[in-house]
């Protein structure tokens, strides 16, 4: 009997691999597995019956702990959570009711009159313009605005321009300063996802001396995984994904449904560099996430090489996109607490959902 791929089950999916895939695997993951039990009292069973169908389904729950230990990323998953179904909303329909495109009270809607241009001018594109950010994290920061104020309205060419622009925009930077070699792309959909202005836009960055810190820590721990196995931990790591039914690769690009996601649904995207393939494959997973799957916010980080040689090693290093949900923006409490923080991510979603749904997207 064919086993059914679920989160809850991964134990069993990991167990049944050929020993060679399982010793991939092993390089990079720790599964372990925790039964949480508990004693309802007879006065909540109605109540619990209603929202899990009986009380033996909460009575004994599996919690399924991902570890990375090659990135030290995690997640921890229940079936109780794992096993809802994931909402379909009818996305630009609630847009009148949670986004107010007001040129009046939208700094984007007049760039030209309302936002700074950086040091080096600004670069536009067919469907962008950019600005210098006004408070600024890093001594380049712009910010890629739309010309389509909403959020959710992005096609395959505007996600391509928006990337393109975004480097155009790096190499305006590097031509000032070419020791601004470490470029940032960053896309906040709505401010569940950290965006202050509701108008659509992304944000670009150039630093010095090293890349950010995440950046830096999963480009050093890649770099130790090959010395110590002789093989590319991207490689490796997709071939896991794939293995496991998390995977697909369409013109190059390797998409993912991340066994260890940094929160709901993440999605990641591999190339070997920066190519239109990548960006047009970036806008199937977000049209994915927001026509298929409901999101309604989202994080997108683009990590890629140095743009200039630096003396460090960075061959090993693709380039890659991060797209994760960031939940309902309509609902008050906050999708990251202290687990998310400061110890391991709690996920309710299942990635062989998402990647089942990715999939049937892709056609």
């Amino acid at each position: 009997m064919l086993l059914q791929k679920t989160i809850d089950r991964v134990d069993d999916i990991v167990e049944g691999l050929p020993q060679a895939d399982w010793a991939v695997f092993d390089r990079i993951y720790r599964v372990s597995i925790a039964l949480g039990q508990m004693r309802p009292p007879d006065t909540m069973t109605s109540w619990i019956e209603k929202r899990f169908g009986s009380v033996d389904e909460v009575a004994v729950q599996k919690i399924v702990k991902i570890t990375n230990v090659v990135t030290w990323e995690g997640a921890l998953f229940n079936r109780l959570r794992a096993k809802r179904p994931m909402m379909k909303r009818d996305v630009l329909a609630l847009e009148s009711q949670i986004f107010n495109g007001d040129p009046v009270t939208d700094p984007f809607a007049s760039p030209l009159r309302d936002t700074p241009a950086d040091s080096f001018g600004r670069v536009e594109g067919r469907y962008c313009i950019t600005a210098s950010n006004i408070a600024k994290y890093d001594g380049y920061h712009g910010v890629a605005v739309f010309k389509e104020a909403s959020p959710w309205r992005f096609g395959r060419e505007q996600v391509v321009d928006y990337f393109e622009t975004g480097f155009r925009w790096a190499q305006k930077g590097r031509e000032e300063d070419p020791y601004a070699r470490y470029f940032f792309f960053m896309w906040n959909c709505l401010w569940r996802a950290g965006a202050t202005i509701n108008h659509g836009h992304a944000q670009m960055s150039l630093s010095h001396d090293m890349h950010y810190a995440r950046i830096e820590h999963l480009h050093q721990a890649a770099m130790a995984y090959r010395t110590r196995y002789g093989s590319s931990y991207f490689d490796d790591l997709y071939h896991i994904h794939e293995t496991l039914g998390l995977g697909t690769r369409l013109n190059g690009v390797a998409m993912m449904a991340h066994l260890t996601p940094i929160k709901e649904k993440e999605i990641m995207l591999i190339a070997p560099g920066p190519c239109k393939e990548l960006w047009e494959h970036t806008y199937d997973a977000l049209a994915c996430l927001r026509d298929n799957l409901g999101v309604l916010s989202f994080n997108l980080a683009l990590y890629t090489p140095p743009l200039a040689p630096t003396g460090e090693d960075w061959s090993d290093f693709p380039t890659i996109v991060r797209i994760v949900d960031r939940g309902d923006p309509t609902v008050q409490p906050s999708d990251i607490g202290t687990m998310e923080l400061y110890a391991q991510p709690v996920i309710s979603s299942d990635p062989f959902q998402v990647a089942s749904t990715l999939r049937a997207a892709l056609g």
